[in-house]
């Protein structure tokens, strides 16, 4: 009995539905739909758009573009004087910057901008063990020149360049800058210490570079010879020289023996117990 009474009530709401869906706005929900002529009629009212642009229009020229254009070329550029805005690079000052820095990735060597020199090769050694594989000689290092073009490998050249660049240059910096290293001694095939007998050299491996001086930008030069002992370059000298212990594997000044009073020797051998310096 319940079923049936739910069946006739399921079809008597679907019949209602079915009859509102045509209704008008009166009786149903639905509105009817616009006759085709009305909407011909709305059409034509609406004003025509002109078809639109694809490409946008251009922005105006800031002020700053124009302060530039209106300065005068004979003004230093010192930074701005009326505005707290920077005045914009010359396109002159910009051309120079970039012709700069791909000349100077054009001389560089060992895959870094600040080793400035020329790829080598094979140095052939004249007696056993000595020779370097794919040598390099550089001629300045994180824009410190050296006083003569050196012959080594890239591991030195990287060691070189992280001392100068690390320690060198900030211990100077008052002083200085610093704008050249003189260099005593580089590739050389001969003994240690050129004794007759004695073990190759890492200089004849192209692994050594030796350092008697630094040349400030004003000419004044700091010996190792004359500035180990005497105040203020007593103490620079002994800071970069100890700050090279970590770069290099063996490091040499005026303390270790007589052969090395005069110079920083600075080589990239590995020993078993670290870095050994004196």
């Amino acid at each position: 009995m319940m079923h049936s009474w739910r069946t006739i009530l399921i079809g008597f709401a679907a019949l209602c539905a079915a009859s509102a869906q045509a209704g008008s706005l009166e009786r149903s929900l639905i509105p009817m739909s616009r006759p085709q002529a009305a909407m011909a009629v709305l059409s034509s009212a609406m004003p025509k758009l002109p078809p639109a642009t694809i490409r946008p229009e251009l922005r105006p020229a800031s002020p700053q573009v124009l302060a530039v254009a209106a300065r005068p070329t004979d003004l230093p550029l010192l930074g701005p004087d009326t505005s707290l805005m920077p005045y914009l690079r010359p396109k002159a000052l910009e051309q120079e910057a970039f012709f700069k820095k791909r000349k100077l990735r054009k001389g560089s060597v060992c895959g870094d901008i600040d080793i400035q020199g020329k790829a080598v090769g094979k140095v052939p050694g004249r007696i056993k063990a000595c020779g370097i594989k794919d040598a390099v000689q550089i001629t300045s290092i994180s824009g410190v020149a050296l006083s003569r073009p050196s012959t080594m490998d890239c591991g030195t050249a990287i060691a070189l360049n992280k001392w100068v660049e690390k320690t060198v240059k900030p211990t100077f910096k008052r002083r200085g800058p610093v704008v050249q290293l003189q260099v005593a001694a580089h590739y050389a095939c001969r003994t240690r210490n050129n004794r007759k007998g004695a073990r190759i050299s890492e200089h004849g491996k192209g692994r050594a570079i030796d350092i008697s001086a630094f040349k400030m930008a004003d000419g004044e030069v700091v010996t190792v010879l004359s500035g180990w002992r005497k105040n203020p370059s007593q103490k620079q000298l002994v800071k970069i020289w100890r700050e090279a212990c970590g770069p290099f594997g063996t490091v040499l000044g005026p303390n270790a023996d007589r052969y090395h009073r005069d110079h920083f020797h600075l080589d990239t051998a590995r020993h078993r117990r670290g870095p050994y310096c004196r």
